[in-house]
């Protein structure tokens, strides 16, 4: 397995819409949370109309033997708020975590810098293994969790502390469940679904984020074995990939051309062997843009509004040196490029 083009593409999957052009917090498409792959409180997902989900299920089928091993990687991002708070002069500032702070949804500083409030995301990920043998034997039922966190860091200013970051996260929690349903030879389908099991009950969408997994994917691996495209599969296989049900994702080959090992669950529908673009600098989280005009774009903001973009998030940040960094060489790569159709 080619690990990195492996791990560049479920990257992209999960930051995709993760915060969009003109990657600044005022911005009004940037002011509503909206990613792929939600998996919500069950509570919430049932009292909704729409396609909001609780839980997501990829089948695939792979070539194994009884001997044959399954790594399952869950990988989705967790919601962060983070809040800026501002200090009176003269407070005592010896205890941060308890220090009484008055919140603020942007706090400038003398020198020009600025901190705003807003939402960051961590990466969580679980990892899963297991025999074919053992899941002949019985499913398995894998439950996670991650605990509610509050740290607190200084914003400095002439020596002296001017104000807070805090960061704090709700807990959240799932079910993975793998399960090998059936086996015709060397043939055998593999069904795993992914939950969220939060117990809350809340109707407000932006509250219920914060407990949901956002950008929900699996990457699963075997080991003395190989997947079946479901997208192309064999004749003799094509019966069997109809008769799989994928709901809220859908599985393809990942990796290096014609490697069958790895297969990515995401719910954005890709092609089997997906690639990130060669010419392409880095991370845009628009999948929809071209990043020539995105990149363009963000070099007519002013210096106001790069300003704003560098303090929303890290990663905008990172988007805003990336382009700055950019030269007319580049430039002309990303504006077009004469390449050979790769053979399926």
């Amino acid at each position: 397995m080619n690990s990195e083009l492996v791990r560049q593409i479920a990257d992209a999957v999960l930051y995709e819409g993760y915060i969009l052009y003109p990657y600044r917090r005022s911005a009004i498409k940037n002011r509503h949370r909206w990613n792929f792959g939600v998996l919500y409180p069950r509570a919430y997902a049932e009292a909704q109309t729409g396609n909001d989900s609780w839980t997501m299920q990829t089948e695939c089928l792979a070539l194994l033997e009884s001997n044959s091993t399954i790594n399952i990687l869950v990988r989705f991002l967790h919601l962060v708020d983070r809040e800026v708070g501002s200090i009176p002069r003269g407070q005592d500032t010896s205890d941060l975590e308890s220090m009484a702070y008055e919140p603020v949804p942007v706090l400038r500083l003398e020198s020009g810098e600025i901190f705003q409030s807003w939402q960051e995301a961590r990466e969580r990920e679980i990892n899963v293994r297991a025999t074919l043998s053992d899941l002949q034997a019985a499913p398995l039922t894998v439950p996670f969790s991650f605990a509610a966190g509050r740290t607190v860091a200084p914003i400095h200013e002439a020596g002296e502390i001017a104000g807070i970051i805090a960061r704090h996260h709700q807990p959240v929690s799932g079910i993975l469940s793998i399960a090998a349903l059936e086996t015709t030879g060397s043939l055998c389908k593999l069904r795993i679904c992914l939950s969220n099991d939060a117990e809350l009950d809340d109707s407000n969408r932006e509250q219920v984020l914060r407990q949901s997994l956002l950008s929900a994917h699996l990457v699963i691996a075997v080991e003395n074995g190989e997947f079946i495209s479901l997208l192309d599969p064999a004749d003799e296989f094509r019966a069997a990939a109809a008769a799989c049900s994928n709901i809220g994702c859908w599985p393809v080959l990942v990796g290096a051309h014609g490697e069958r090992n790895t297969i990515l669950a995401s719910p954005i529908i890709l092609y089997d062997y997906p690639q990130v673009a060669p010419e392409s600098g880095g991370d845009l989280f628009d999948g929809s843009e071209i990043d020539e005009i995105l990149s363009l774009r963000i070099l007519t903001l002013t210096d106001e509004e790069k300003r704003e973009m560098e303090s929303s998030d890290a990663r905008a940040r990172q988007i805003l040196e990336r382009t700055e960094a950019i030269d007319p060489e580049q430039f002309m790569r990303l504006h077009g490029v004469m390449s050979q159709n790769r053979e399926r």
